[in-house]
């Protein structure tokens, strides 16, 4: 399922199994189907529609929503072999951990916020009449050492937007991954219709900073003394790319 696409079912039981998969991430279909006090039969003939309309799909037994995400990608350095690939729920905990390590090294307050509402949520990929999160992840060995994170309201006036962020345990650096991630992110991000991606940063992340300028991103505007951290003020940086 393209992010573009209106969300349209059909029926209203239809709806509600879906938003009831996106809400949780991954269910059980037996779980889902007694949560939501649907006759068996009736449950398991709109899950087939929504299967085949690209709304849901099943793995390792469960039922998540789908999205349109590309397949996973094989790199290597001189000294490392790596994958990217989108998210899946199983990821979260990966994600999640990656993120708030990170963030607390580099300081890096929107990524910090992400990680406290997947982790808040249990629910890593998004896709209702709201908003729309989406995931891809960098691997070695299985382990999620990177991660780039887009996140768009779905508002007419903010539809053309999404807000990233992307990151790479310090132990991975030098290795071409965040160039990787970020480019698999702002590819997935235009064709799903976005034209301008942005992200806010401390102006005491001069890594983070330097990193965007190096892949064309410009700062729009400084937020002064918009941060408090460890007693001394710092400026939001704000910075974005057009597609």
């Amino acid at each position: 399922m393209v992010l573009s696409e209106p969300l349209e079912f059909g029926h209203d039981d239809r709806k509600r199994i879906y938003e009831y998969v996106e809400r949780h991430g991954a269910v059980d279909p037996l779980e889902a189907q007694e949560a939501l006090g649907i006759e068996p039969g009736g449950f398991r003939h709109h899950v087939a529609i929504l299967k085949r309309d690209g709304r849901l799909e099943e793995h390792s037994g469960t039922l998540r929503v789908t999205i349109d995400a590309g397949a996973e990608e094989e790199y290597r350095s001189e000294e490392l072999e790596f994958h990217i690939r989108p998210a899946r729920q199983e990821d979260l905990a990966g994600i999640v951990g990656a993120i708030r390590q990170v963030a607390e090294e580099r300081t890096y307050i929107e990524a910090e916020s992400v990680a406290d509402e997947v982790d808040h949520e249990e629910a890593l990929l998004r896709h209702n009449e709201l908003e729309s999160r989406m995931f891809f992840v960098a691997t070695v060995d299985d382990d999620v050492v990177g991660w780039v994170h887009l996140h768009a309201p779905e508002l007419e006036k903010l539809s053309h937007t999404a807000e990233l962020t992307v990151g790479v345990l310090d132990g991975y650096h030098g290795h071409g991954i965040g160039s990787h991630l970020l480019a698999r992110g702002l590819e997935w991000a235009g064709t799903n219709g976005y034209e301008k991606v942005y992200q806010s940063v401390p102006s005491t992340n001069e890594d983070a900073i330097a990193f965007l300028e190096a892949h064309d991103w410009e700062t729009e505007a400084v937020r002064e003394n918009h941060y408090k951290l460890n007693g001394h003020y710092a400026d939001e940086v704000m910075m974005a790319v057009e597609l």
